[in-house]
């Protein structure tokens, strides 16, 4: 084949000359031996350096993106996910930048090492930097943000615009760097001062690339349309209105995209879970449809929400607010006393909400008997709900479902955004209820249209690698605990080995060690289980205000239900999924990400107030270089080998760092600490052990 015959040319590194005439090629032919090759550079199978094309085999040549470090070296991730991560010195950069796509010629084998020798694509043009300008100077220089990013950008006089020394920049690149020249680039937005904590929410948007507007298409979309439901939206739908139906949100919630009701019945329980008919407003090709699956979910950071879907719809018309009738689709459960379902239906729905509640007041009642008049009417109906939630939840327990109770961070922000508090929100009793009928209800959904085989879009959690729990046993052996099945593992196991920890100190810490050795949940087409719920059957179908993921397969279970998803329909569905199902998976990491980024760099300022002050914490994680140490209120914080008296080093068979003296220093060990330094555009915070970390003054024996 000549595509083969190409590509074993290439791996000699050959000019197209050389090619056509070891190929023999006649003149007529040499155009379509070009398409052939330029084919085979857009499958990424070669690559034209200079004037001479290499085949790109995987070992010698890969193809990746730059990660990049802002001491000049950086790391290749290869596009293929099998293979390893290949270091790059700084000599051997050349002039590729963070994000970069690039070609690498592996030069050490043995130690994984590379050199860049093509840059075959910038991974970015924007960037969110501070503006750096000397008064005399009519030039200036943006410090990205991103500290990956290796070089600041040149920003001539011209380009500056209206942007200050000190201003939260950003920046678009006009020219790439060469050797012994940064980029340059041209000032395209102030943001405002790096000193006003405001500016740090939206920064991290812009440079993280989140959609902060809305295309003026969904715009026009959104503001026309009527925020009452008519009576022929209504038309052929069940209607509950008459019914107890009721939403537990958040204080602070906004967009109430599921309700619950409940009743009791001779076998049990009729539970009513009615999630919000998004897809009726959203239609698939729609202009606010591109803009969701744009954003593929809702991005919360912290005070700001970056909302999948405008507010007129996600406050507005498909928010399940009370006192007005509002379209649902909605799950209605038979459950037995053991928390079985024996019969469901899933039927196009109308509401009236008659509460929207509170998790914290809901939560006090069920707990204290507390009661508050915003429920007043729905005392019975929260008890029976409660009743039914605890049966689901032994039951999913009883089958080997992981509960993680990892409490969750809690940051209060004051009008201006800066931190007031850091501290650990509950997980109540009332959280816990809409959980249990969330999760029922999306298993409930998926396995209905499982055995339907029609394409859906499912939430999996595959097996943990095998590496990974040996790892893990390995870092709690200290601890006197382990997992006692590592090949074909079922979740009950690590169930179990929590049930055995609960109430020991180091309980909070072997949790969130279980956690970061399972692997992360995504969407898929293909229905694979849920490891951690232990279940086979899942899917997100609860919140389609906040996720595309729930907002598409609303769309196949209604063209279901009205008998139109015909062949040519299934088809389409069976194109896409994919795709989509990759898009929703990735738009979470990005917002996750984000997240994080957020709360690092608010927490960051915070503890800027707090250099010089003493706390107790534990050791959180050890690392080759250093420790890390977490205290109470969540807050964690690094303290590097160099920093402590005598000489450390890690001890990876006992997960310990070790000094010559022969003190040590392992996980969930409580230490004291000082609060050294903080790194507030990285999110950094540098503990020094106070003492020797245990509290006393003297030095170690």
């Amino acid at each position: 084949m000549i595509k083969d015959k190409l590509l074993a040319l290439a791996s000699e590194g050959k000019t197209e000359k050389e090619i056509f005439k070891d190929l023999q090629v006649e003149k007529g032919m040499k155009k379509k031996v070009r398409k052939l090759l330029n084919a085979l550079e857009d499958e990424g199978k070669l690559v034209k350096i200079e004037d001479r094309y290499q085949a790109v085999d995987g070992e010698n040549y890969i193809l990746g993106r730059l990660q990049g470090n802002k001491k000049g070296f950086g790391f290749l991730i290869p596009e293929d996910p099998d293979q390893e991560d290949v270091y790059i010195d700084k000599k051997d950069i050349s002039t590729a930048l963070d994000k970069d796509r690039v070609l690498v010629h592996i030069t050490d084998p043995k130690n994984r090492a590379g050199q860049v020798v093509k840059i075959l694509e910038r991974g970015r043009t924007k960037l969110v930097g501070t503006l750096r300008k000397q008064k005399k100077d009519k030039f200036a220089f943006v410090v990205p943000d991103e500290h990956k990013f290796q070089k600041d950008i040149y920003i001539g006089g011209k380009n500056l615009g209206k942007a200050k020394n000190g201003d939260k920049v950003v920046v678009t690149i006009t020219d790439w760097p060469q050797k012994g020249r940064k980029p340059e680039g041209m000032v395209v937005e102030v943001l405002g001062q790096e000193s006003d904590p405001q500016v740090e929410i939206i920064s991290i948007a812009r440079e993280m690339d989140l959609p902060m507007d809305f295309s003026k298409k969904t715009k026009d979309y959104a503001r026309d349309l009527p925020q009452e439901v008519s009576e022929e939206d209504i038309r052929g739908r069940v209607d509950f209105r008459d019914k107890n139906v009721f939403t537990i949100d958040g204080a602070d919630s906004k967009d109430f995209d599921d309700a619950i009701s409940i009743e009791k019945t001779k076998k049990g329980y009729r539970l009513g879970v009615h999630i919000a008919d998004v897809s009726h407003y959203v239609r698939e090709g729609t202009s606010i449809d591109k803009d969701a699956y744009k954003r593929g979910n809702s991005v919360y950071l912290l005070s700001k929400v970056i909302p999948m879907l405008p507010v007129e719809l996600s406050n507005g018309i498909c928010s399940l607010n009370p006192g007005v009738d509002r379209l649902c689709l909605s799950v209605i459960m038979d459950v037995d006393r053991k928390g079985t379902v024996f019969d469901h239906k899933i039927v196009e729905s109308v509401i009236q909400s008659k509460a929207r509640l509170v998790y914290g007041k809901v939560s006090d009642f069920l707990e204290k008997g507390k009661k508050d008049p915003s429920f007043k009417g729905l005392e019975e109906d929260l008890t029976l709900v409660y009743e039914l939630a605890k049966i689901l939840m032994d039951k999913r327990h009883s089958r080997g479902a992981i509960d993680f109770d990892l409490a969750e961070r809690d940051i209060q922000l004051d009008d201006q955004e800066r931190v007031l508090s850091i501290s650990l929100a509950e997980r109540r009793s009332a959280n816990k209820l809409i959980e249990e009928c969330m999760l029922l209800t999306n298993e409930t959904v998926a396995e209905h249209f499982y055995w339907l085989s029609v394409p859906f879009v499912y939430r999996i959690h595959e097996e943990p690698d095998k590496e990974k729990l040996i790892s893990l046993n390995q870092i709690m052996r200290p601890f006197g605990h382990r997992l006692t099945q590592i090949e074909d593992i079922h979740p009950g196991k690590i169930q179990d080995l929590l049930e055995s920890i609960k109430g020991h100190e180091e309980y909070p810490l072997i949790e969130m060690l279980i956690l970061r050795s399972l692997k992360k949940a995504r969407y898929s087409p293909i229905m694979e289980g849920h490891f951690g719920l232990a279940s086979k059957f899942y899917a997100h179908f609860t919140s389609p205000i906040r996720r595309y993921a729930d907002l598409q397969i609303h769309r196949i279970i209604k063209e279901y239900l009205h008998g139109v998803l015909a062949p040519g329909r299934i088809d389409h569905y069976e194109r896409i999924l994919d795709t989509v199902a990759k898009q929703v998976s990735d738009t979470e990491k990005l917002a996750i990400d984000a997240e994080r980024k957020v709360e690092n760099i608010k927490i960051a300022r915070y503890m800027e107030d707090h250099v010089g002050e003493k706390y107790k914490g534990y050791v959180s994680g050890i690392t080759r270089n250093g420790i890390f140490v977490q205290l109470p209120n969540t807050v964690e914080g690094y303290i590097g080998y160099e920093t402590m008296e005598g000489y450390y080093v890690f001890d990876e068979n006992r997960y310990v760092a070790r000094s010559k003296e022969g003190h040590e220093f392992h996980l969930g060990m409580e230490v004291s600490i000082e609060v050294e330094s903080v790194q507030r555009e990285l999110g950094h915070i540098n503990f020094v052990l106070e003492g020797d970390g245990l509290g006393k003054k003297e030095s170690q024996q």
